[in-house]
């Protein structure tokens, strides 16, 4: 069973885990409009991923006889100045999550909760793995240049590590 504050930093986890998955596709969508397809689908594949987490945690909190809550998601930014950029608000965005998952710890281990402590580890070890990925993208964007984002593009799929 879990504790309300645990059942409270799950659900706004929930609502996290969503608003990624929602940016993601923005930025895909804006990526694919540019003409950037490889860019665009690791995006879309981001995408997909964090709606599962989404759906993890929903299935967690309603399996320990919590109430998961489906929040509304506010709009994600639309518009990209460029690549580099777009993949920097990723990083920034993955620290920030997993910031938010060491929280969900935090309140899990001060609940002795210790199955839900158990639990996110599977988040903590995913989250160490999307900034990775992220910053090794970053790391070739900076190695390519502006003028290598075409072959970044054409060979992103290559370094998503899943």
């Amino acid at each position: 069973m879990l504790t309300k504050k645990v059942e409270e930093i799950c659900n706004r986890q929930i609502e996290r885990e969503g608003f990624s998955s929602n940016l993601y596709l923005a930025m895909a969508s804006w990526a694919e409009t540019k003409g950037m397809a490889g860019i665009a689908a690791w995006l879309y594949a981001q995408s997909d991923e964090e709606r599962g987490h989404m759906l993890k945690f929903i299935k967690y909190v309603n399996e320990r006889g919590g109430s998961a809550v489906v929040p509304e998601f506010k709009k994600p930014p639309v518009k990209y100045k460029g690549i580099p950029e777009l993949f920097a608000e990723v990083l920034k965005h993955e620290k920030f999550i997993t910031a938010s998952i060491s929280e969900v710890l935090e309140a899990a281990i001060a609940e002795k909760d210790h199955a839900t402590a158990n639990w996110i580890q599977w988040f903590v070890k995913e989250q160490v793995e999307e900034e990775v990925s992220v910053q090794l993208i970053l790391d070739k964007i900076s190695l390519a240049g502006e003028h290598g984002i075409y072959f970044l593009d054409r060979d992103i799929m290559f370094l998503r590590g899943k």
